[in-house]
């Protein structure tokens, strides 16, 4: 299933949690990371638990738990806490490779046959890139990874802690920095390699929602599927531009419409330009999105 938009919920804040349902955001990212500060986990813990048995509807809206980090001690409290609410899935932060994807695999596993739940009908969306060993070990998805990692994003901001750098972006264009386009490049390139979702990155300066729009833009234009949301505020962005439009739809029928009326050629002309099997492909992958969009809603 097609996910446009993720909304960072704070675990522990009850009223950002009840706002969360009001919100456009097609899955919540219900939050015991860097959120929720160390004191205050086991109420989080318990407060992200009680809100996903409550709501048990997901037909809109699924809910995720961000837990802390595999080498972090409280990431296997976390997800003994929250496995009793049956969340959509996990996100994994501070990943290394697919190592731990595949070790989160295994205690999902053992977690949902504590609960009786279905076995992998949790699913992983791991965020790849937040240390600086993730950039050099992207070749480990492409062997033998979890079935249940179904997507993944890129973050900036810790890895640039990590890499030791004072700033994720270039002085001069603002544009990101080299290493933080190898990061995008390479989140992007593996999670088609190996058929899931990749998520475009956080957008922090969440009052800039013209700046938002034209990030969304350009992470759809390089093949991004949807993006991970800071502020409420970001949603309805996030999932128009993801959205292809009547225009795209359009656009995209004519081209499979004129392949099909001349089969057995490779290329073919449209408005004056010649098209090839590419441009074939990119239009089914547009008409696939609508049509997953749709049924969604």
């Amino acid at each position: 299933m097609i996910i446009r938009s993720w909304l960072f919920v704070p675990g522990d804040n009850e009223r950002k949690l009840s706002k969360g349902l009001e919100n456009a955001a097609d899955a919540l990212i219900l939050d015991l990371e860097d959120s929720v500060a160390d004191n205050r986990q086991d109420i989080a813990r318990q407060m992200v638990c009680d809100y996903l048995t409550v709501n048990t509807d997901r037909s809109r809206q699924q809910l995720w738990v961000r837990i802390n980090p595999l080498d972090n001690p409280l990431s296997l409290p976390d997800l003994a806490a929250v496995m009793p609410g049956r969340p959509d899935g996990i996100v994994l932060p501070k990943v290394y490779s697919a190592q731990e994807v595949n070790t989160l695999d295994k205690y999902l596993s053992a977690l949902e046959a504590r609960e009786g739940t279905e076995q992998g009908s949790t699913k992983i969306l791991c965020v790849a890139t937040e240390t600086a060993a993730s950039l050099l070990t992207f070749h480990t998805y492409l062997d033998n990874v979890s079935d249940r990692l179904i997507a993944m994003t890129w973050g900036g901001e810790d890895l640039a802690a990590s890499l030791g750098a004072s700033n994720n972006r270039h002085p001069l264009t603002g544009d990101y920095d080299d290493p933080f386009l190898l990061a995008r490049s390479l989140c992007l390139s593996t999670s088609r390699a190996i058929n899931i979702q990749p998520v475009g990155a956080v957008f922090v300066d969440y009052s800039a929602l013209e700046a938002l729009r034209k990030d969304c833009l350009r992470d759809r234009q390089s093949g991004f599927i949807g993006k991970i949301a800071i502020h409420p505020a970001q949603s309805d962005i996030i999932n128009e531009a993801f959205t292809p439009s009547g225009e795209d739809i359009a656009h995209a029928q004519r081209i499979i419409d004129v392949f099909e009326q001349n089969p057995g050629l490779g290329t073919v002309g449209l408005d004056g330009k010649m098209l090839d099997m590419p441009h074939l492909k990119q239009a089914r992958n547009v008409m696939a999105l609508a049509e997953q969009i749709k049924a969604r809603s």
